[in-house]
């Protein structure tokens, strides 16, 4: 509790200076013996409290963790050894990378920290990780600290920091290196990569391993200086997006901490992350947190290991008729190649790119424009590429990295035999359609090229594809200038011999597309999309059957048919093959008895659903359009208490916000369900609210349950659902329509439950946690958590009713991953702010250092509604 308090009041009071707070954390607890950390997100010790966020890395404070036995390392004996008493002991952890592929600390105006200018080494573990024993005074360990979560930590001799740790030695181990130190020459260990368990110390070498040691613990690299990325120096006083995160609001007394504690959150000031252990991913959303190059891959999730948002963006210049053409072109390509069911394509506009926050939620950057690229978009692009971007230029200008496009008219529009080398250095040969332009060297320049290149098969062997890396977090761009965005059917295909070539190398020309966009990061694995499915009528509830097919007997037309604005919906006691299926007319099979599928169980859901009037009449469908139409010509006038809802498995045209599109892979928990509001109640007078409620229930519905209290399921503000404050699971898409007195709700919501990708679902959280706990909780079913959520729904609509938003907001905010959060306002340049809640509307609160607290609004952008806050107007 005092180690709670203690550090929220450092919080409040140092801001975003990350080594006035790490050093000051340290001073005020050093005495009582907390372990402090420095390591990944993902790794941090379970239990331990994070007080600082800074590029994917985290400091945090935990409980003590000692060495008491020395057996297994090998001492750099000093003589006379004192740990003094306002040193630090703390181990290194770190790896071996062969020198090529060394990862180099980012340039930046602050200077790099080499390790052993900041302390005195005692003792080493070699293996996997490699590990030290070191002692600093308080105000070096908080500078090696800060410089490890900045990427300013050098090492040595090809070892990688990942961890430091501050541990207690005990007085038998300090006795034990005084007694050495005593008896024996001092002695050197030199660290060896080749070496993997035992590494013999080489006596006689120097007297000990002192601050000027650059040989034994590597020499400080020269400074890379990188003029093209747009990337300004990081400062400690950064306050930029991304670049210091804090979990905790500052509470203003100990009487309110202690509430905190307790969990009796009464108002939006005291809302607090709470501390659940995490997954072991390092990676976030943020652009600081791309996975290092030198990382361990994790296998099984190629689709999209960044934990960015699964998009890929167009770019194809100014809006024309030929600009659409061409992303036209570039969609379809896209969907032949990857799975589409994994990624979204959306076109990035001019004004869009160059005012939204895009930047962060990007797997793929795709420029197919002949225009050159405004300058503010070139700096905005190299920016994503040396945050580690990935880009595919495709007959653009677009260019860097010591390369120039040179026009060769001569080649303009035809068909060019293509030389292309994979990452795995076999080559493909084939007929391609170039654009009349090549690559060639800056003279001067130095170039770095990646595995795949690409050249036509003439004389000059002329470049046409080059793979160019960026930066030290992994950016690369693969630049075209062969038209492998065209079909062999192009209009600018001109004879029929060259439709003949093209159309007899278009399966390698699929290859050849297929291994770029892999190496950018992307899974070309293919699924086919499904043929939809008919509906079928079910009931939760037996009393409320009888009671709809009546009402349903005089809503039909003569051929049974309910039409409204989206789609006709024909009922019929069974669904033959002669009857087609198509997204504006589909069947609904009014004969439940012979009823079963492998995906929805309909005991499960019935056992689940515990409601006066949500969820009780059922329209279910293996394959729909989207379950968002398939309630709009019965949601006006069937009986409140009979409780439509729509369940499907799979959806071919998902909704988001906007015009979103929403994945809809299986695995999903697929539903829209009919909620009345009557305009004048505490819910009527503020209808933001209900996506706040859907989402809420979601999250409630998993962690109310018994022994899955801990499972970070979280909300994110307006309508998400997220895992931690990390990764995406769901979102909730709410239309609403005023007819008299009463609001129509249509309530539609999807949910990862048992899909791992394209980015997480809920029984990996599952899966992880019975891992890390040791327990053995079951995962769960879409039907089982479709009941649940309704159940949860009608009850939090039920509380708001009753006690307004006050009777909700405890809870929201102990499931929300806003505490603390700080964002901007109108723009990345805009004045920050910090988070403080929610408003009697549903919209967010601000609180701007020497201001007041404000309501702000989304701009309307449909990457982030968090990203360009603006405050609303006056009137």
């Amino acid at each position: 509790m005092l180690i709670t308090l203690c550090y929220l009041y450092l919080w409040a009071r140092w801001g975003c200076r990350p080594l006035a707070l790490v050093r000051t954390t340290v001073r005020r607890l050093f005495a009582s013996r907390c372990s402090f950390t420095f390591c990944g997100a993902g790794a941090q010790p379970r239990g331990a409290r994070v007080c600082l966020s800074r590029g994917g890395r985290v400091f945090c404070v935990g409980e003590t963790q000692s060495i008491d036995d020395l057996n297994k390392w090998a001492l750099f004996l000093v003589s006379p050894f004192i740990l003094e008493a306002e040193h630090i002991a703390f181990v290194t952890e770190s790896i071996w990378v062969q020198s090529e592929n060394i990862q180099r600390p980012s340039p930046s105006s602050e200077t790099i920290v080499k390790w052993s200018d900041c302390c005195l080494p005692l003792a080493c573990r070699p293996g996997d990780p490699y590990q030290l024993i070191a002692e600093a005074s308080v105000d070096d360990f908080s500078k090696l600290g800060v410089a490890f979560m900045e990427d300013r930590l050098q090492m040595g001799n090809g070892l990688v920091p990942q961890k430091i740790v501050s541990v207690h030695l005990h007085e038998s181990t300090l006795k034990e290196l005084k007694d050495q130190a005593s008896n024996k020459q001092a002695q050197i260990i030199q660290p060896n990569p080749e070496s993997s368990v035992e590494i013999k110390p080489e006596r006689d070498a120097m007297a000990h391993i002192g601050k000027d040691d650059s040989k034994v613990l590597g020499e400080e690299p020269k400074p890379v200086q990188d003029s093209t990325s747009g990337r300004e120096p990081s400062r400690e006083s950064d306050r930029g997006a991304g670049s210091v995160e804090h979990y905790h609001l500052h509470l203003s007394s100990c009487h309110e901490c202690l509430e905190l504690e307790n969990s009796t959150i009464e108002s939006v000031r005291f809302a607090s992350a709470e501390n659940i252990p995490d997954l072991p991913y390092d990676y976030s959303s943020s652009l600081e947190s791309v996975a290092d190059e030198i990382c361990p891959k994790k296998e099984g999730r190629r689709g999209n290991i960044t934990g960015k948002a699964p998009n890929i963006l167009v770019y194809v210049g100014p809006d024309s008729k030929e600009a659409l053409d061409r992303c036209q072109q570039v969609r379809a390509l896209l969907a032949d190649c990857v799975d589409t069911d994994c990624y979204t394509v959306y076109q990035l506009q001019e004004e869009s790119a160059l005012r939204d926050p895009w930047l962060d939620n990007c797997l793929l950057l795709v420029i197919a424009t002949k225009e050159s690229v405004p300058k503010v978009l070139y700096r905005k692009v190299m920016a994503y590429l040396s945050q580690g971007g990935k880009v595919l230029g495709l007959s653009s200008s677009f260019i860097f990295g010591g390369f120039q496009v040179t026009s060769k008219g001569k080649l303009q529009k035809t068909v060019q035999n293509l030389v292309f080398s994979k990452a795995d250095c076999s080559e493909v040969k084939l007929s391609v359609l170039t654009s009349g332009c090549i690559y060639e060297e800056v003279p001067g320049d130095q170039l770095s090229l990646g595995k795949l290149q690409g050249h036509l098969d003439n004389e000059d062997k002329d470049r046409t594809i080059v793979q160019v890396p960026f930066g030290t977090c992994g950016g690369v761009a693969v630049l075209c200038q062969v038209h492998l965005e065209l079909p062999p059917s192009s209009l600018i295909v001109q004879t029929q011999e060259d439709f003949d070539l093209l159309k007899s190398s278009n399966c390698r020309r699929y290859e050849v597309l297929k291994e770029i966009l892999t190496t950018l990061g992307l899974s070309c694995e293919m699924r086919q999309v499904p043929a939809l499915t008919p509906l079928h009528l079910l009931s939760a509830a037996e009393e409320t059957w009888d009671p709809f097919m009546q009402w349903l007997g005089k809503h039909v037309d003569p051929e049974g048919v309910i039409q409204s604005s989206k789609l006709c919906l024909k009922f019929v006691s069974s669904c033959t093959s002669d009857i087609e299926i198509t997204p504006s007319c589909i069947p609904v099979v009014t004969d439940s008895e012979g009823f079963s599928s492998e995906n929805f169980n309909l005991e499960i859901y019935r056992q689940n659903l515990q409601t006066e009037r949500l969820g009780k009449i059922i329209l279910f469908a293996e394959v729909t359009p989207t379950t968002m139409s398939l309630l709009d010509g019965l949601m006006f006038k069937t009986p409140q208490e009979m409780g439509l809802i729509a369940i499907a498995v799979r959806q071919t045209q998902g909704q988001g916000r906007g015009r979103n599109a929403w994945l809809s892979p299986m695995g999903c928990a697929l539903s829209t369900v009919l909620v009345s509001i009557p305009l004048r109640s505490q819910l009527g007078q503020r209808i933001p609210f209900v996506q706040h409620l859907m989402s809420l229930a979601v999250v409630e519905a998993v962690r109310s349950l018994p022994g899955y209290q801990d499972i970070n399921l979280r909300v994110k503000w307006p309508n998400d659902i997220y895992y931690s404050d990390l990764m995406k699971l769901g979102g909730v898409l709410v239309n609403s329509t005023l007819m008299g007195e009463t609001f129509y709700i249509l309530i539609g919501c999807g949910v990862n439950v048992t899909n791992s990708n394209p980015t997480i679902c809920i029984n990996d959280l599952v899966t992880e946690y019975n891992k890390q706990q040791r327990v053995d909780l079951k995962p769960l079913r879409a039907d089982f958590l479709i009941a649940r959520t309704v159940t949860q729904l009608e009850k939090l609509i039920d509380t708001f009713q009753d006690k307004g938003p006050n009777g909700v907001l405890p809870l929201y905010y102990k499931y929300w991953v806003h505490s603390g959060q700080q964002v901007h306002l109108g723009s990345m340049e805009g004045p920050e702010v910090s988070i403080v809640g929610l408003d009697d509307s549903g919209f967010l609160q601000v609180h701007q250092e020497g201001s007041e607290v404000v309501t702000v609004h989304p701009d309307g952008n449909s990457f982030d509604m968090l990203k360009n806050l603006i405050l609303p107007k006056q009137h």
